[in-house]
Order: C-alpha cells, then structure tokens, then sequence
C-alpha cells in the first residue's frame, strides 16, 4: 500500500469494506497532516474499527480506540451532528461489548449460549471472508443481531442457538413476527445508511455450546423474509 493515500482514496477502502487498510492509510495520512480531511478520514476509520474490535470483543483495543476518538471530535467537520451520534453510538457499542463479555463470563447459561453463538456466527462469517459491520444493531425494540459486507452485498444476519434440536431446530425459531420485526428493522437501517448496495437476509444455526469444541454452524442464505 502506498503511503499518504488521500483522503478521498481512504474513504474509496472503507466503501469496499476493507475496514483494516482503510485505518491504516487513514493514520498514516493524520500524521503527516490534520486537516478537515484527514480529520474525517481518521475520525470515521476509527469508528470502523472500534465497531470491528467491539465485535470480536477486544474491549480493551476498543476503548483505546474510543478514547482516541473522543480527542479527534473538536477537528471532525459535523455540520449535519453525524459524527456526534456516531461517537455517541461508540460509546454504547462499547458498553454493550463490556457487558456483554462479563455475561458470556458470568451471566445465566441461556444469555452464555447466545451470545457465544453469536461470537461463533460472526467468526464463521470472517473466515469465509465476510466483513462485519454491525453487530446488535437496534431500531427501538427490534434488532439485527449482525450485518455484513460481502461482494458488495449487506447481509443481515439472524443468528439462532441452542444446546440441541430436541425441541425444534433452530431456524423455526424464526417465526412469522420475529420476521416481521427484522424488516421493520432492517428497512430502517437501509434508510438510516443510505444503503443502495444489493441486499440479502441470511440465518445462521449454531447447535452446541460453550466449552465444547466444534459446534454444528448452518449457514442459510437469501431466506425469503416476507413470508
């Protein structure tokens, strides 16, 4: 990669979802300068990453990173309050991510399976080369429990878990009003975004449970939301 990439060309990655080289050219570019531009570059490639981090639950990294962002907000161009709710929103992922590990730590083995599931989605997802964007994304009471990038397709992600399939799979947890619930929701993240990419509705089933290798992942694709 090139060094000092324009603000413009910084921007062109984090469109493509290369999340990681977009924060880097960004850095490299706010050392050399720090302008509205390379303030901008900088502010929004470290919103991604602190998503990113949060996701993975790098805590740790991830308040560093908010810490960071806080310092850059006075030189952020914000006429539009963009920026602020995007801090703002940092701000909650964070604290979503912190409880979120002392639950999977020390919570009640039903919230332990869930959210473990969702930490094995959204590897599951990595590793066959997804970029994740959001992760417990809400509108009001309803959310999407992760949102990816892939060949220039967002896809939202339903993830389901459980300990077995004795009672049902997990997939038929996703009746008629659950389905109604995510596309109010993710109508509202289209909006939201701007989205004009092609989009796509996937659940994924996890079966198994923390501390036991090799759970069974199914990945169900382009699922018809509005029946």
């Amino acid at each position: 990669m090139k060094t000092n990439m324009t603000a413009k060309e910084v921007f062109e990655l984090r469109k493509n979802g290369l999340i990681e080289e977009a924060y880097e050219a960004a850095r490299q570019l706010y050392a050399s300068e720090q302008g509205p531009y390379a303030s901008s570059a900088m502010f929004w490639t470290a919103v991604d990453m602190l998503k990113a981090r949060a996701g993975e639950g790098s805590t740790d990294e991830a308040a560093k990173i908010c810490r960071a962002i806080e310092r850059m907000m006075p030189n952020v161009p914000d006429e539009e309050g963009w920026a602020k709710k995007a801090f703002e929103r940092c701000q909650k992922l964070l604290q979503n991510a912190t409880e979120k590990k002392t639950l999977l730590q020390e919570g009640p083995q039903h919230l332990q399976t869930g959210i473990w599931g969702e930490e094995v989605a959204a590897a599951y997802l990595r590793e066959k080369g997804y970029v994740i964007l959001e992760r417990d994304w809400h509108s009001g009471h309803r959310d999407i429990d992760i949102i990816a990038l892939k060949n220039e397709i967002v896809v939202f992600v339903e993830v389901k878990t459980r300990h077995n399939t004795d009672f049902g799979t997990p997939e038929q947890a996703v009746d008629w009003k659950k389905r109604r619930n995510l596309r109010y929701a993710i109508n509202h993240y289209v909006k939201y975004r701007r989205i004009d990419n092609p989009i796509r509705f996937d659940i994924i089933t996890v079966v198994g449970q923390p501390g036991i290798p090799n759970p069974v992942i199914n990945h169900i694709e382009d699922v018809d939301i509005m029946r």
